[in-house]
């Protein structure tokens, strides 16, 4: 009986695990630029606010996308 070898996988599985967890961070940046200029919009006077709000959340969210990609490597 001849075994046929359909797919080969090359590399490593760590590139689709980073792919994946760049989705949440990916997703959670439209939300709060979205949502920061949303209120920008309807509430100008308070531009200063939310853009500190927004930049303090981006490094937050920004934090969780380089753990994506510096967990496979300890693993």
């Amino acid at each position: 009986m001849d075994v046929t070898t359909l797919a080969a996988v090359d590399g490593s599985i760590a590139t689709v695990g980073y792919g994946l967890a760049a989705i949440g961070p990916g997703v959670g940046l439209g939300i709060l630029f979205g949502k920061t200029i949303e209120g920008m919009a309807r509430q100008p006077e308070m531009s200063g606010q939310l853009r500190t709000t927004m930049f303090i959340g981006l490094a937050f969210i920004e934090v969780l996308a380089l753990l994506g990609l510096v967990t496979p490597f300890f693993l």
